[in-house]
């Protein structure tokens, strides 16, 4: 059984913790560079805004419908998603960060009712951070993600939905009736793994809602489409194909975590782990044929053990997007370098990858760097294929001396908001 806590407007909502003035208007986040837009709030989706929209397509919203455009504080968005993780892996025993707003959560063997259990774990969230969310809860991955869904649109849309299934959707256990209307009332383009092409191509063979998908003969799925939109067809009957290990569709970013198994007390330890998860968050990201812009670097203490407390985050920006395990595990070393105090038993420690996009439309550019700095596709393959055969730790990244050297880079961020959780310059002051 699986729970997935996912943010409403992740990132509008973040900004909307820190100027309240936002509430109730058209906002978007604009993406690196201010390019295009990757987060709409509720009233922008009104507006007809679409996910990826360029900002010069729709700069002209600003005056006519009082559109607020701000720039990507992945900082900020890091740092309050590490916070609503911490409060969501009260749910169940076992978490799993899909992206920077969604967590999976195995609840196998947590007792009580599971529905006031999500809605407590959600109104903490909401006082604590003051991000909303949504909990979706079903036997299987693919079913929490769909009741996620049915729970935000409940909420967002009355009517859509029975509205005792608004903020969290809990399908397990529903009489079967109840659950074949909420299947029929869901297109078929809503299914985690059901891509727009694939989406269409089922529409075209009469598949045109979830219950239909869900009828279909897993065998016949196979041999028509793919083993991928086969698992989902088992998922959607109930049948748990995809482990929290394991994820159907490319992911926004990517996250690697650990809690350690002894306190760490030193920075050597410390940045052998972070380099270490870092190197697998960037064998994830080739594997998705991917680039990362930024990375995330997070350290804390225990929040269940006494002594002092310490709490800290911070995204490195990178030269160019990258998928290259050398570079991406610098950045992560300079992070820890900037992070890092003495006199504090760290708990967990873990990093992002973010702003990810394929590697096939990265931006091309003058290359005036030495060739031992360039990222090289071919050593990557190398080593991930090492690593595949013999373990992911036969071969790996050495940590550099003097990796924790600032770089001076820069990106346009015109509209960029104050760091308010991550820079003490930018903390809010209240006067009366």
């Amino acid at each position: 059984m699986f729970a997935l806590v996912d943010g409403n407007n992740f990132y509008v909502s973040c900004e909307r913790v820190f100027r309240p003035s936002l509430n109730g208007r058209p906002v978007i986040v604009l993406s690196s560079n201010d390019g295009c837009a990757i987060a709409r709030s509720n009233e922008a989706k009104a507006l007809g805004i679409k996910m990826g929209a360029p900002w010069f397509e729709i700069r002209h919203l600003e005056e006519q419908e009082g559109l607020v455009a701000l720039s990507a504080n992945f900082a900020l968005y890091g740092d309050m998603s590490d916070r609503m993780m911490s409060i969501a892996a009260g749910l169940g025993p076992v978490q799993e960060i899909y992206s920077i707003d969604e967590s999976f959560i195995g609840l196998d063997g947590v007792r009580g009712d599971l529905t006031k259990r999500s809605h407590a774990v959600r109104d903490r969230i909401n006082q604590w951070i003051g991000v909303p969310c949504g909990v979706g809860i079903g036997a299987t991955k693919t079913l929490a993600k769909l009741a996620n869904h049915i729970a935000k649109t409940a909420e967002r849309k009355p009517g859509s939905y029975p509205n005792n299934l608004a903020t969290v959707c809990n399908l397990v256990n529903l009489p079967e009736s109840d659950m074949d209307a909420l299947l029929t009332a869901t297109d078929v383009g809503e299914v985690w793994g059901v891509g727009r092409r694939i989406g269409q191509q089922l529409r075209d063979a009469g598949v045109k809602t979830v219950l239909d998908l869900a009828k279909l003969s897993p065998s016949m799925v196979r041999d028509r489409w793919s083993v991928a939109l086969e698992r989902t067809v088992r998922e959607l009957q109930g049948e748990a194909c995809i482990s929290l290990d394991d994820a159907p569709s490319s992911k926004k970013q990517i996250a690697c975590t650990r809690s350690f198994g002894q306190p760490v007390t030193e920075v050597e330890p410390l940045i052998e782990a972070v380099s270490e998860f870092t190197s697998r968050a960037a064998a994830k990201l080739r594997r998705q044929s991917g680039l990362a812009g930024q990375i995330l670097v997070f350290a804390h203490t225990s929040p269940f053990r006494s002594g002092p407390r310490f709490s800290k985050s911070i995204v490195i920006p990178l030269r160019r997007p990258t998928a290259d395990s050398r570079h991406l595990v610098q950045a992560a070393v300079m992070g820890v370098n900037q992070i890092y105090k003495p006199g504090f038993q760290l708990s967990k420690a873990g990093v992002m990858l973010l702003d990810l996009m394929p590697d096939s439309v990265s931006q091309g550019e003058f290359d005036f760097d030495a060739p031992e700095t360039r990222d090289r596709g071919k050593l990557m393959a190398a080593m991930d294929a090492i690593n595949d055969r013999f373990g992911r730790a036969a071969i790996h990244v050495g940590s550099a001396v003097g990796a924790g050297v600032e770089r001076d880079w820069s990106m346009r961020q015109e509209r960029l908001t104050p760091q308010y959780t991550t820079r003490f310059s930018d903390l809010p002051v209240a006067r009366a």
